[in-house]
């Protein structure tokens, strides 16, 4: 998976480094995402990303959880990129893999997310101090 090395993108109207780490798991935590199940999740958020436009810097999936560190854009907030990996994979997950078909849902309704940059909080506070 491409590791991406430039800390800022450029849109036509900003230049950003907006960071998720998400981690969400499936349904009653169940140990599914294993073997075909984890190689064909880790290729649909692939797939979603390049979709979009977001950079994957990072992704481990366990049987009972996945954890994405990915680089998004300032056009789609924290919800609208869960929602996509999530909603798309549970989709193409279920469809190709019976056996999925036995929780009542792919994933749970909730989520983890955090963000992330390219400076620490006190040094965003020392520059607006420095600004007055």
């Amino acid at each position: 998976m491409p590791i991406n090395k430039e800390p800022y993108r450029r849109g036509r109207h900003a230049v950003h480094a907006v960071k998720y780490h998400f981690v969400w798991c499936p349904k009653r935590r169940a140990s599914v995402l294993k073997g075909m199940v984890a190689n064909r999740l880790q290729e649909v958020l692939q797939e979603v990303a390049e979709e979009h436009g977001w950079q994957i810097n990072s992704l481990a999936i366990r049987p009972d959880h996945a954890c994405l560190f990915v680089q998004a854009d300032t056009r789609h907030a924290p919800y609208q990129v869960i929602h996509r990996f999530k909603g798309t994979s549970a989709h193409i997950l279920r469809d190709e893999f019976d056996h999925l078909h036995r929780l009542p849902s792919l994933w749970t309704r909730s989520y983890f997310v955090s963000t992330t940059g390219k400076v620490s909080e006190s040094v965003v506070e020392q520059y607006i101090e420095d600004q007055s």
